[in-house]
């Protein structure tokens, strides 16, 4: 048997990062099984449904690399894979439960008729659940098709499962309570259920159910803040399965090998942003420093930044400092340009000492005699300085890279002096020192 798994997300707002794990689970369980990994697109609601959400949706997927072997601009065997073209596919099945006096009409709409008895499935996630549909009062017989024509979720849902011959549904846990109702309808077409796995809800990291509005919700916006896919993928996976191991970071391929429905948990996710720029930190050190520049790059224009001669070793001195692409411009601001800020702090820190002024006088007169201008030159030069003074190199180290960036974190100081140069670092110092 050939594993099918599916995707159906609504196309009435952007790709929210529950549907996009959703998708990756579905995804990572085909891949894993050898299978194929099926897009539809629940578009029947016509006032919600927006061609952008549609394609926003297709991009979040192609950003995060779920690629789909069947649906919209694949094709496929199991087509249309747009519900708003399958009316006349549903209307032939709704013929079956006519034929089958299983349906009922009821002011203008139809009603599926369900057997009044308990209803079992075995869930590969929340294992053995049961609804009893003895009590009519708490399981009416459920509207499949409404007054206007137009079919509901749950009919059209297990139409395209059965017609596209899914094997696994892999879905939200929000969904459990529907499946009994959907079992209740393969049985009465006659149809095999497909195997259902329901997976944890996501929380924000204070336990409250994350919404639509809540940072890191949408996945649009992680290629414009500068995640990798890669990062993104690694960090949804993590929210509902659990490796068994020590090991959080992951490549793709990695997942697809470890992955399995046996893992994921039955608590929710906690999603937590902070955790999601560690690990793309974490992916951002195994990037060469080559394609790492191409990569920030776009953020350093749009930011208004020059791009200079030596801006391969701009970002070398940084690429292991920041979390983020979106974090470069603020990382190298004070190395391409002039009139960077001060950090409040940083500068009162300084203040504190009284005899920094000094002493970085001392030293911009110091680094202006260098004749061969290197970091280890402009460091020995500090060290007299200092020792002059009757200080220690380390009291003048933390005033000089205030002075040079502005701030107190930041690439190694030796990277700034090269960088800099002999003639910017002398000006600079100059001007904090005048500044205290």
């Amino acid at each position: 048997m050939t594993v099918r798994t599916r995707f159906a997300p609504s196309p009435t707002g952007y790709l929210h990062v529950g549907g996009a794990r959703t998708a990756l689970f579905n995804w990572l369980f085909a891949r894993k099984h050898g299978g194929v990994f099926v897009l539809r697109v629940e578009d029947t609601d016509e006032a919600r449904n927006t061609e952008e959400a549609r394609q926003a949706i297709f991009d979040g997927m192609s950003w995060l690399g779920l690629d789909w072997d069947e649906g919209p601009e694949k094709g496929g065997d199991f087509g249309p894979y747009y519900q708003s073209q399958r009316k006349e596919i549903y209307d032939a099945w709704f013929a079956k439960l006519v034929a089958a006096g299983r349906v009922y009409e009821d002011g203008g709409a139809w009603r599926f008729r369900f057997e009044r008895k308990p209803v079992t499935m075995n869930d590969l996630v929340c294992g053995e659940v049961t609804i009893d549909y003895r009590d009519e009062s708490n399981t009416p017989d459920m509207v499949v098709k409404r007054s206007d024509g137009s079919y509901v979720f749950h009919f059209v849902n297990v139409v395209d499962d059965l017609e596209m011959e899914i094997t696994h549904v892999i879905r939200g846990e929000d969904h459990l309570m529907n499946t009994p109702k959907h079992l209740q309808l393969i049985e009465a077409f006659g149809g095999k259920a497909p195997q259902y796995a329901h997976i944890p809800l996501i929380l924000n990291a204070d336990g409250s159910k994350m919404s639509k509005r809540d940072a890191g919700a949408a996945v649009g916006d992680y290629p414009r803040q500068g995640f990798l896919p890669a990062a993104v993928v690694n960090f949804i996976a993590l929210l509902g399965w659990n490796p068994k191991t020590e090991q959080e970071i992951f490549t793709l391929a990695e997942l697809v090998e470890r992955f399995s429905l046996e893992n994921v948990n039955r608590s929710p996710g906690r999603f937590d942003l902070e955790k999601c720029k560690w690990v793309n930190q974490q992916h951002l050190l195994g990037v060469s420093v080559e394609d790492f520049a191409v990569a920030a790059r776009p953020f350093v224009a749009a930011a208004g930044l020059p791009v200079p001669e030596n801006y391969l070793a701009v970002i070398a001195a940084v690429k292991d400092k920041v979390r983020l692409f979106g974090d470069v411009p603020a990382a190298v601001d004070f190395l391409l340009k002039e009139d960077f800020e001060y950090d409040g702090e940083a500068v009162a820190k300084v203040r504190g000492n009284a005899a920094a002024g000094g002493l970085l006088s001392a030293l911009a007169a110091a680094f202006e005699g260098i004749s061969e201008w290197s970091a280890d030159a402009a460091k020995a030069a500090l060290s007299e300085t200092a020792t002059a003074a009757g200080a220690k190199p380390g009291q003048l180290m933390f005033p000089l890279r205030v002075a040079l960036s502005g701030r107190a974190p930041g690439p190694d100081l030796g990277d700034v002096l090269n960088l800099l140069g002999k003639d910017r670092c002398v000006a600079r110092v100059r001007h904090f020192a005048g500044m205290l």
